[in-house]
């Protein structure tokens, strides 16, 4: 043992990367610009858009809403791929992890607030979907010191009998596909209640447990 640096002998030690800590943290931003979150922010920039399409001329004319549905199903189908890329292709950042619910919530939020606004959906379904989805999302920060409450396959369907049945009333449907989704977004609200009933009871056990945990250490 010399006692002098490897750097100074002109060994093989590893040298510093350039810039440092500056270094690290353009590698950090670039990992941000992955296909994942590209599929979220743009979810997130259809956002307006599908607003804009759905309220054009009134919010009745059935070209403008057969577009904002074109909107709405883009979204929709972006959510389901950006997790399975991330997840599959190890894409996940603190990013996607914040943003990616955020966009789920908003394209479906507009979705039922306009509906209710333009009187084509009950406003206490807008506002049992919205109460849940919200609720659940205040309830996962509660117990995320004590572990991460997972997707169930319920939760999976909710999702996608909501976006069907949310789906189906953007459009301007009439007769008996009018009567079909009445059912529909009346087993999407079944599902809501049920669904965030049983992740209620889940935070519940997650934060005894972690407690009991905690006291017994």
């Amino acid at each position: 043992m010399t006692g002098v640096p490897a750097s100074a002998a002109g060994g093989t030690g590893a040298k510093p990367a350039p810039g440092g800590k500056l270094g690290a943290a353009a590698v950090n931003q670039a990992s941000l610009w992955n296909i994942a979150n590209v599929l979220t922010m743009m979810r997130l920039v259809l956002v307006p858009g599908f607003v804009m399409l759905m309220l054009q001329d009134g919010g009745y004319d059935p070209a403008w809403r057969a577009w904002a549905w074109a909107a709405f199903a883009v979204a929709m189908i972006t959510d389901i791929f950006d997790g399975h890329l991330a997840r599959t292709y190890n894409l996940v950042t603190d990013f996607g992890k914040i943003a990616d619910p955020i966009a789920d919530k908003a394209i479906m939020g507009a979705a039922l607030i306009c509906l209710s606004a333009l009187g084509d959906l009950p406003w206490w379904v807008t506002g049992v979907i919205l109460f849940r989805e919200l609720g659940i999302t205040v309830l996962r920060f509660w117990v995320i010191r004590h572990g991460v409450i997972p997707a169930s396959r319920g939760g999976k369907m909710k999702t996608l009998m909501q976006g069907v049945a949310v789906g189906m009333y953007v459009l301007a449907l009439t007769g008996p596909l009018a009567t079909l989704r009445f059912w529909v977004m009346a087993a999407a609200v079944v599902l809501t209640v049920v669904t965030g009933l049983d992740y209620v009871r889940q935070a519940v056990v997650l934060r005894r447990a972690g407690i009991a945990a905690g006291a017994s250490r």
